[in-house]
């Protein structure tokens, strides 16, 4: 009888580890008395959601974006690294062990800390909204803020770097943790080589965290190039949430005289080929 006793507290233990004890309880919601026009009042941490004047998330209006030549190409040098997948209500988030590597802006060096998911995006472009938008959270050793968005739309099923996670999207969505926990899957070793794919234009702005506290000054790049996942990858990442937090997007919030910034390494290429195209004339 003593193995089995053993065997019954380690099933036990192995439960428990699959929960941990979240930092905050969930406060905000995505609609309801708790939803983002309340977000505001929820908290005086939260003050920032109501207040702020450089929110996040907005419409990329193209013709009103500003072409800056002096923009370079986003340097993402990533590194592959042990990783933890989390509920923590809200959203799915991958979560590093340690820094996964950088991406470099304005000669800068923001560490790669976690990955997320909403659905549908919170970023349009042209005012149209697509399926799912990832999010890559960057911090510099000073604090400071960066997010790489890449948006999603329905496709085929071969992103590499959500294949790699599909088994613990399944064994996340069989867990099952008291309201103040997330619960927490070993994803092992992930590889970045998909994050890095060289990017040939991107707009920029500086807006805010689109979650409480929504706090300013984030640097945003959101890639044009808009990638494919299949609608069973899309029910995967929201699944182990609640049914209020599967559609876990914030409303667009007014630019307020911000600047999008363009980069488009074909932008000169083509102006090169316009004015050939006049000298020939």
């Amino acid at each position: 009888m003593a193995p089995m006793k053993g065997i019954f507290f380690m099933g036990i233990s192995a439960l428990l580890v699959a929960c941990a004890c979240a930092n905050d309880a969930i406060t905000y919601g995505y609609s309801g008395e708790n939803g983002p026009d309340k977000w505001g009042s929820l908290s005086s941490d939260f003050r920032m959601c109501s207040q702020g004047k450089s929110q996040s998330p907005i419409d990329i209006a193209k013709n009103h974006t500003v072409y800056k030549p002096d923009l370079k190409n986003v340097d993402r040098d990533y590194i592959s690294m042990k990783a933890t997948l989390v509920n923590t209500g809200p959203h799915i988030q991958l979560r590093f062990d340690k820094g996964a590597g950088n991406v470099t802006i304005d000669g800068k060096n923001y560490t790669l800390q976690e990955v997320h998911w909403h659905s549908p995006s919170e970023h349009t472009i042209e005012g149209e909204r697509f399926p799912m938008e990832f999010h890559l959270f960057h911090r510099s050793s000073s604090g400071e803020l960066a997010i790489v968005a890449i948006l999603y739309q329905y496709g085929d099923s071969n992103d590499a770097f959500l294949l790699q996670i599909q088994d613990e999207l399944i064994k996340l969505g069989k867990e099952k943790c008291a309201a103040d926990q997330e619960a927490q899957i070993p994803a092992g070793t992930v590889q970045t080589r998909a994050l890095k794919r060289r990017t040939r234009k991107y707009y920029r702005y500086v807006g805010s965290l689109t979650d409480p506290p929504c706090t300013e000054n984030v640097i945003w790049i959101i890639l044009g190039k808009v990638r494919e996942m299949s609608k069973e990858q899309a029910q995967l990442l929201k699944a182990p949430l609640d049914a209020a937090y599967q559609s876990n997007s914030r409303p667009l919030q007014p630019l307020n005289g911000r600047t999008v910034q363009l980069y488009d390494e074909m932008h000169d290429n083509d102006k090169s080929g316009d004015n050939k195209s006049k000298s020939i004339k």
